[in-house]
């Protein structure tokens, strides 16, 4: 980093500091402030009551209508009882209730819950609701209000039939797959002169409360997406922290997920999913300490309107299919192959791994190697620790070679101190720049090597980012002192929230930023010691900044996953490691004495110079003549 750099960022520093601080607001404005923003959000809390209460009563009377219309046809299916039919397998436990039709509670087995439950109840009762809604010539029928009669009942397959008062009826068919795949379809029989003749697409109306299923409210939100993926396309999400209220969706859809952080129900459509409008909001706050375990906890509501294809001739069912399980990549490869339509589903694109550079490093690399370790049933604090030693030694050759050519600027330093000594003025630097880089080329060092060790760890370091917090391997494992490395490790925790803290300290955490502190420390000692000059003394400048960021990485991850700053303190402490031990193997009398028979060389043969080394002496001359004319005409 040289020296325009370092007042470049230390300028912005001051510059943002200064101007945040002339921009500060009195006491009297802050009060005055406030009091005009309680009463915009008195106002705004008003505007919005009203339209939610416009918006429900205008739902309620449509609903009421469809209803009204649903009686005429379908008033034998309107009454009834609700019965409770589960279908399950080794991995699953869906229950689908008679009144709707639909799956109302999904268990999903062999993953202990936050509260040390042995299955995970990804929803229940009335926290996702399903409804099909098909519009007739003069009756709209919505599933939810029908009672079906449930038959060909097996541990696997149920029928729904929901008798209609011409003969017709509405069938739904479900049959669940050896994993998490849920198969159905809904069909009507005999009701075709209910539909207008061109009448070709129902609509569909999704929505689930998000439940919280790990310990961490903030960092869980922060996963937890509706995402969705365009026909032919790539996959999206709606925005995990904004409020989107029925967002249009234009696109054609293969199919909707609501997702946890490790877990999501997807429902896939045979037929194009035709637009339709996606909601992600956040009504729910961060429950306190003391709420904890007292009910259930949500992170967002999701709701998806849609629309897809439906013959009301009823030759043709709508096929749906439903993904009810673990966020796993390789599981979700395998859970694809028993979808029954034929599309390229890419449900693993549900395990987010980043954008495209990080996601291939994540793609082709980690998610290999972390297969490679785990198959040999380690730990998983251990396989973070044998990725962080392969990673380190498959990029050990290059920091060899940059901290080498550290090394080589740090013992030629006495050589530029005495080359250089005679450009001490301001308007010199130019000169002494030049003079610099003329000796660097003639010795054989490049002196831009010295950010390459981190601009070859940062494209790792953002990988492992995106990888670790998706990984589910991690979740429920411990390791040491940590009880679930999916999670934060607190080493002290209180009742109240804190702002930029929260409500504990993590211990990884804190020996991440501990050791980040102490790689930078070093790191700066290793530049100070190359550097000529004034550069030195505008070191200093920078060691504040330098100081400040593990202070902000502290604010940042304490609510981050415990594997996640394990992994960045071991990567940082084998980081210094290699470092200090480069330091203590490295001869500087015969590295000089290298470098000295490379300057000699090149002394003697100046053709064998590169093209750089010969421009940069080329000009350091020209720079060294234009300051004697310059010299000579102000003693004249």
């Amino acid at each position: 980093m040289n020296k325009n750099s370092i007042i470049g960022f230390a300028l912005m520093g001051l510059v943002l500091i200064g101007f945040s601080i002339y921009n500060q607001p009195s006491e009297a404005d802050l009060a005055a402030q406030r009091q005009q923003d309680s009463i915009a959000q008195v106002a705004r809390d008003q505007a919005e009551t009203a339209r939610q209460v416009a918006e429900a009563t205008r739902k309620a009377e449509a609903l009421e209508a469809a209803r009204n219309d649903t009686t005429a046809l379908f008033y034998q299916a309107l009454n009834g009882s609700s019965q409770q039919v589960v279908l399950q397998n080794e991995k699953v436990a869906l229950t689908i209730d008679t009144k709707g039709g639909v799956v109302k509670k999904a268990v999903i087995k062999h993953f202990t819950d936050r509260k040390g439950n042995q299955d995970v109840t990804l929803f229940d009762k009335s926290e996702q609701e399903l409804n099909f809604m098909l519009a007739g010539k003069t009756t709209n029928i919505l599933t939810a209000d029908l009672y079906f009669t449930p038959t060909n009942v097996s541990d696997s397959t149920v029928t729904l039939t929901a008798p209609a008062s011409n003969g017709g009826a509405l069938v739904l068919n479900y049959s669940l797959g050896k994993d998490y795949m849920l198969h159905f379809s809904l069909q009507a029989q005999g009701l075709s002169g209910i539909f207008a003749p061109n009448y070709q697409a129902m609509d569909i109306e999704w929505s689930e409360k998000c439940r919280q299923q790990e310990k961490g409210f903030l960092f869980e939100n922060r996963y937890a997406t509706l995402t969705y993926k365009e026909k032919d396309g790539s996959t999206d999400y709606l925005n995990e922290t904004s409020e989107k209220i029925d967002e249009p969706i234009e696109e054609r859809l293969d199919w909707v997920a609501f997702k946890n952080q490790f877990f999501s129900a997807v429902l896939i459509s045979k037929e194009d999913i035709q637009g339709g409008a996606l909601m992600s909001s956040v009504p729910f706050e961060k429950p306190k300490k003391e709420e904890e375990g007292k009910g259930e906890t949500y992170l967002k509501m999701y709701r998806a309107k849609m629309k897809t294809a439906f013959d009301p001739t009823g030759a043709k069912p709508s096929e749906f299919e439903m993904y009810i399980g673990p966020n796993d990549f390789r599981l979700l490869q395998d859970v694809e192959e028993e979808s029954r339509f034929g599309k390229d589903l890419e449900l693993q694109r549900l395990v987010y791994l980043g954008w495209p550079l990080f996601r291939i490093i994540n793609r082709w690399f980690t998610l290999y190697v972390f297969d490679w370790l785990t198959g040999f049933g380690f730990n998983m604090g251990i396989v973070l620790i044998l990725i962080t030693l392969l990673l380190k030694a498959i990029t050990y050759p290059l920091v060899k070679k940059t901290y080498l050519n550290s090394a080589k600027m740090r013992v030629l330093k006495p050589k530029l101190d005495e080359a250089t000594k005679q450009y001490d003025k301001p308007e010199d630097q130019m000169m002494k720049q030049q003079a610099m880089m003329s000796l660097y080329s003639q010795y054989g060092v490049s002196p831009l090597s010295g950010c390459l060790p981190m601009l070859i760890q940062m494209p790792i370091w953002i990988a492992m980012f995106n990888f670790v917090p998706n990984a589910i391997q991690l979740r429920g494992e411990s390791f040491l002192w940590i009880s679930d490395l999916s999670t934060y490790d607190p080493i002290l925790e209180w009742d109240t929230n804190i702002w930029l803290i929260g409500d504990h300290l993590s211990l990884t955490c804190i020996l991440f930023c501990v050791a980040n502190i102490l790689y930078s420390v070093m790191s700066m000692r290793q530049q100070k010691d190359q550097m000529v000059g004034q550069q030195a003394e505008q070191m200093k400048m920078m060691q504040w900044m330098m100081y400040l960021m593990p202070l902000m990485f502290f604010f940042m991850f304490n609510d981050y996953s415990a594997g996640l700053n394990f992994y960045y303190f071991i990567s940082l402490f084998f980081s210094a490691a290699i470092m200090w031990v480069l330091r203590k193997t490295t001869n500087d009398e015969k590295l000089l004495a290298i470098l000295e028979a490379k300057y000699q060389e090149n002394k003697a043969n100046p053709k064998k110079m590169s093209g750089l080394a010969a421009r940069l002496a080329a000009m350091q001359k020209e720079a060294e003549e234009l300051r004697r004319q310059r010299e000579a005409n102000m003693r004249k």
